[in-house]
């Protein structure tokens, strides 16, 4: 005579389930625990790159700006080859040496911005078109001034074409600070100077309805009558 099969209860199910997942992750673990350890390290390897990384970075945001302030005082004094160069015997750095150690940190991007403008000034225009165009910094102000400066490079280098259109794009993209109304008469006398009247006069008088209050302002009537005709 067949006896009746045991009635499973819930609880002995339960065990039951349990007993099965866990034999099937001990032998997933078993057949994988390779991959899964090179895995964990892997992670473990970022989040210490990572945290190494952002330490780093923050060492050389503090030691850029501390070099900074020590060699400003040179290119505010119009000292550009000193500022250029630096003062080692006096432990200065220079904008050159502190981009190319802490060019990647903030305070690297606006040194390249000083060092670009010396270079400038100094008559080396590739060299100086060379940072202007790296910079890639955050504040506005320094953003509108890469541009104006590479800018200002093409009209040295009597591109006058491409020296408009980054005077122009410096002048609209940044025009709530300072210099976007000294940038858009700038980008308009480039026009001129391609013979492109229309939009040279177009941009005048944005600088007159727009910046009213500014200096360039005052002047935008002699200059569109000073546009070639």
């Amino acid at each position: 005579m067949l006896k009746a099969k045991k009635k499973i209860s819930k609880r002995e199910l339960k065990q039951d389930t349990l007993i099965t997942t866990l034999v099937k992750a001990e032998n997933f673990f078993t057949q994988y625990k390779q991959y899964i350890y090179y895995t964990a390290v892997g992670v473990i390897v970022l989040i210490i790159v990572a945290f190494v990384y952002s330490n780093n970075r923050k060492a050389d945001e503090e030691k850029a700006t501390m070099e900074l302030t020590k060699i400003n005082p040179m290119f505010q004094a119009d000292q550009y080859e000193t500022a250029i160069k630096g003062i080692p015997e006096k432990n200065i750095m220079g904008l050159q040496k502190i981009v190319n150690n802490y060019g990647s940190s903030e305070s690297g991007e606006h040194a390249k911005i000083y060092l670009a403008n010396c270079y400038y000034a100094t008559g080396k225009i590739d060299e100086a078109l060379k940072y202007y165009e790296d910079f890639g910094g955050s504040p506005l102000e320094l953003k509108a001034a890469a541009l104006a400066g590479a800018a200002s490079c093409y009209e040295y280098k009597k591109d006058y074409k491409r020296a408009a259109e980054l005077f122009e794009k410096a002048g609209n993209k940044y025009s709530s600070i300072p210099s976007a109304s000294e940038n858009l008469i700038n980008a308009a006398r480039n026009y001129g100077l391609i013979g492109d009247k229309e939009r040279a006069k177009m941009l005048l008088k944005k600088v007159k309805t727009e910046y009213p209050q500014s200096t360039e302002a005052r002047d935008v009537d002699r200059l569109i009558a000073l546009l070639p005709s």
